[in-house]
């Protein structure tokens, strides 16, 4: 790749480009905990988060719910669609007030065809979100619940990405966590309490959760 294609590659900007593609897109704002989609919907286009937070969860047969996924500004969902996924397999969920850009999947498939830069970033994104997913099944399978829940708040936390340190944690309920890390809400408040007493997280105004670096050494200790 020449200097003038990574220059490019490098100013590409998501929100930008996404939001002058001509039609088959439409902006929605949704209030905290307002459904965006539920789990059996009809599966016919991408979501983007421009600001909030959003979560994926999963219902069981049996009616219990687990949370897959909780998704960020620049974070796109719902790409099911583009392989032919007829229904959503999970439901999503503004956690926080969200400003959402919908595309049709007819429109997305065409700017991923007609725009090479956006289609290389679009796969890389979902790339990543791939080793995310087969992380996080290696910590279920391997990980007691207490490393599971610290590296939980470390990745909603944003650390460890470039140019970001200890980004608050917009209040999270401990019913939330629990599902993400397969264990029990007492569970939950017990390894929280732990965490706070030995100076790995703080809570703030709003209940704003604070989780500090040193909360990597519960990850790091065998």
């Amino acid at each position: 790749m020449g200097p003038r294609a990574v220059a490019k590659k490098l100013k590409f900007d998501t929100k930008t480009f996404l939001s002058t593609i001509d039609g088959g897109r439409k902006m929605a704002v949704f209030s905290k905990k307002q459904t965006i989609f539920v789990q059996g919907d009809s599966s016919d286009a991408v979501f983007y988060i421009q600001t909030g937070k959003v979560k994926l969860t999963v219902v069981s047969r049996t009616g219990k719910e687990a949370t897959i996924g909780i998704l960020n500004e620049g974070d796109f969902f719902g790409e099911g669609c583009l392989t032919g996924q007829p229904r959503r397999l999970s439901a999503a969920t503004a956690m926080t007030d969200c400003s959402v850009m919908r595309i049709d999947k007819k429109s997305m498939m065409e700017v991923l065809h007609r725009e090479q830069t956006f289609s290389d970033l679009f796969v890389a994104y979902l790339l990543t979100r791939n080793i995310r997913y087969e992380e996080d099944l290696v910590d279920q399978l391997f990980n007691s619940s207490e490393k599971r829940l610290a590296r939980i708040l470390l990745l909603l936390a944003h650390f460890g990405k470039e140019g970001v340190h200890e980004t608050p944690i917009p209040n999270i309920s401990q019913e939330t966590l629990a599902e993400m890390i397969g264990t029990t809400r007492s569970r939950v408040s017990f390894f929280m309490n732990r965490f706070r007493k030995l100076g790995f997280i703080d809570y703030h105004a709003g209940n704003d959760l604070q989780v500090h670096s040193s909360l990597l050494n519960i990850v790091l200790h065998d």
